[in-house]
This record gives C-alpha cells, sequence and structure tokens, in this order.
C-alpha cells in the first residue's frame, strides 16, 4: 500500500538548531498521537513511514528526523561529547512541547529508537499514554554478544572478510561493505532489494553519518561507538506506561536482547512477526499496523 502524504511539515526550533518534522492526520482530532523514532543513531525517518498508514484508522502519526541526519541540523564537526543519549531526550521533549501534544501522546521507537524511549519511559512523563518498543536491545552488551552470535552463522568466507578488515580499520573497502550485506539480508530486511524507503534513510546516513559512526559504529554489528556499554536494563522497573513489545523471528534484535523489557516492564506484552526480521514493519505490514493499532485503541477504549 501507498505511504500516505504527509498533513503538514515543519521545523521545530532546538536552541541554535532545527528538528524537521511530518505529521500525517489531525492533531488535533482529540486523538492521541503516535510519534515515531527512528533508528541509528542517524538513520533518518524515511525507513519507517509505512508506520504514518495508521493515520487511515483516525490515529494521527508525527514522524521526525533526529538531529544530525536528514532534514534537521546537521552538525559534522561535533564530537562524541556532544552525541548524547540526553540530546536525543531533549530534543524529543522539545518536539513534544512544539507541537503541542506533551499531555498526551504515544510513542513508537525502531531499533536505537526502541532505546531512546525506553529512556523516555523511566522518566515517567506525564503524557506518555502507550509505549511501543520494536526491534530495540535492553543492552547494547547483549545486542554485540547476540551479533557475534549471529556472524558465526554466516558463510565462513563471508565472516573471514568481515573480522579482517575490522581489524585493519577498512570498513568501507567494497569487499566488507558486500559482507555486510550478507548480514543485512538475513537480519534486516529480508526483503531484498529494499524497498526505497530503506534506500532512502541508507543513502542520508551515507550522505553525513557522523552520528551513526560516532554513537553506533561502521554496521550493525560492529558496535565500537559510544553506545557500545549502554543499558538501561536496572531502570526497566520505572516504566508504568503500558508497553508493546515487538521483533522479528530472524531479528538482529533477537529474543535475549529483548527479554530484559518483557521481564522487568510491570504492564508488557511481546509479539513476536514469524515472517520477519529487524522490520516488520515492511516485512508483515498489514499485520504490523494492526497489532501496533490495535494496542493503542485498547488504551483509548
Amino acid at each position: 500500500m501507498a505511504i500516505p502524504l504527509p498533513s503538514s511539515e515543519g521545523l521545530a526550533p532546538f536552541g541554535d538548531w532545527k528538528t524537521w518534522y511530518r505529521v500525517t492526520g489531525d492533531l488535533s482530532s482529540g486523538v492521541n498521537p503516535l510519534v515515531i523514532l527512528h533508528g541509528g543513531p542517524g538513520a533518518a525517518h524515511d525507513y519507517t513511514l509505512r508506520i504514518a498508514r495508521l493515520a487511515e484508522r483516525g490515529r494521527p502519526v508525527v514522524h521526525y528526523d533526529q538531529l544530525g541526519v536528514g532534514l534537521s541540523t546537521h552538525l559534522p564537526g561535533r564530537g562524541a561529547d556532544f552525541w548524547t543519549v540526553q540530546l536525543f531526550l531533549d530534543e524529543l521533549d522539545n518536539l513534544l512541547g512544539h507541537l503541542g501534544i506533551a499531555r498526551g501522546y504515544h510513542l513508537l521507537g525502531q531499533s536505537w529508537g526502541g532505546m531512546l524511549a525506553a529512556e523516555h519511559a523511566v522518566r515517567q512523563p506525564y503524557g506518555l499514554k502507550g509505549l511501543v518498543i520494536a526491534n530495540s536491545p535492553a543492552s547494547m552488551a547483549l545486542w554485540r554478544e547476540e551479533c557475534d552470535r549471529l556472524r558465526r552463522e554466516l558463510p565462513a568466507d563471508v565472516e573471514a572478510t568481515l573480522r579482517l578488515h575490522e581489524a585493519a580499520g577498512t570498513t568501507r573497502h567494497p569487499d566488507y561493505r558486500r559482507a555486510e550485506k550478507e548480514f543485512n539480508a538475513r537480519h534486516v530486511c529480508r526483503i531484498v532489494p529494499n524497498p526505497p524507503e530503506i534506500l532512502a534513510s541508507d543513502a542520508k546516513t551515507a550522505e553525513d553519518p557522523t552520528v551513526y559512526h560516532t554513537m553506533n559504529g561502521p554496521t550493525e554489528f560492529h558496535v565500537i561507538g559510544t553506545l557500545k556499554d549502554w543499558s538501561v536494563v536496572d531502570r526497566l522497573h520505572q516504566v508504568t506506561a503500558p508497553t508493546l513489545l515487538v521483533s522479528g523471528r530472524y531479528d538482529e534484535a533477537t529474543p535475549r536482547t529483548v527479554q530484559p523489557f518483557a521481564d522487568r516492564i510491570p504492564d508488557v506484552r511481546w509479539e513476536l512477526f514469524e515472517q520477519s526480521s529487524h522490520m516488520p514493519h515492511i516485512e508483515e505490514e498489514e499485520l504490523y499496523l494492526q497489532v501496533v493499532g490495535s494496542f493503542l485503541s485498547e488504551l483509548e477504549s
């Protein structure tokens, strides 16, 4: 199905910078909007745009590009001390206030976006009515361990190529990039070739990889950036919002990385998409929209 056109777009002032956003649907409808937090960090909003179809059910959906990527302000000269989790929490709070929705909203965070959403939720913000953590780890130590395990299941020559170039610091080499695609086709998106919205996000990350390389690293599975030791596990009991967990059977966010959310968030349920990897919103689009849409509607019934 076609991705719906936005009802409006804009730029929210954030200190000396600007956060680009788009709204699908009517924020004045009285229905709590769903705010989408994209992954990366630094992946741009495009690959999550199919979730805007929830507006067809009457729920406004807000997408935005986090600082440093896409249509928001780019700051390629800033170092690791600038690109922090707190920066992106402050940006989210600022956007909620700018849009006038801080007293009633839902969050859906995908991958890194789910990590950010969990960080937001442990603070127990008054306006957070429902939380969807999609394809996200509760700990990057678990993520790195599980990615290592998934890598060992790749063909031996593919894994050898990855190790060779990581050791040499030549992760931009074409051979490394080809090997990376082997992993991604199994555990990131199993629809190959990837749909246009994924390619659009990838192009924006490649255009300015500052945030991705600083906080994550050169690939999904070689995490050497500032997030490599991040964890929210010990704070998850503080989440009071009803929470839906989403993951895919072949997801790089394996069940082991998601399990702490299920164990420690008081009001939680978990939907495993059997035909998906890291992007069930694309790989099983209709079922995904049904599951997420029903969860949000139940919270307001």
